[in-house]
């Protein structure tokens, strides 16, 4: 395997700009050492636990604003106060199924936006979000 393809978590953090400590290599790799993943901060919070580690939940909260305000991650709003963070910051819209709570990815391509609205004045459209919702 060609390490240059695949950055270390340390890597991914200098070059986003971030200082990688303890804390964020730790919710890095448990981020991103699995492939893509869809992930609430609570689930993280136990997988981080679970190794061992000390970290309080506000931290793993500000940890993934941080990951996603440098592009590492996106966060996908389900609704008010449940959010998902997404690794993979590639073009897609997603499946919630509002059941089980799981979220899945649907490629980009698969569904076309159409002509947009003019953004309000001062402003310009950052992305479109699809989520269709399935009722299992």
């Amino acid at each position: 395997m060609d390490m240059a393809q695949h950055p270390t978590a340390a890597d991914r953090l200098r070059d986003a700009g971030l200082r990688p400590t303890r804390q964020r290599l730790a919710l890095a790799h448990l981020l991103f050492d699995a492939g893509d993943r869809h992930i609430t901060a609570e689930i993280l919070h136990t997988e981080v636990l679970a190794t061992g580690m000390r970290v309080s939940l506000a931290t793993v909260y500000n940890t993934l604003h941080q990951f996603t305000e440098v592009g590492l991650l996106r966060e996908i709003v389900v609704e008010a106060g449940r959010s998902y963070f997404d690794t993979n910051t590639s073009v897609h819209h997603h499946f919630f199924h509002e059941r089980t709570g799981k979220l899945s990815d649907i490629p980009g391509q698969q569904i076309p936006i159409g002509t947009l609205p003019e953004a309000p004045d001062g402003t310009r459209i950052k992305s479109v979000d699809v989520i269709v919702r399935l009722d299992d």
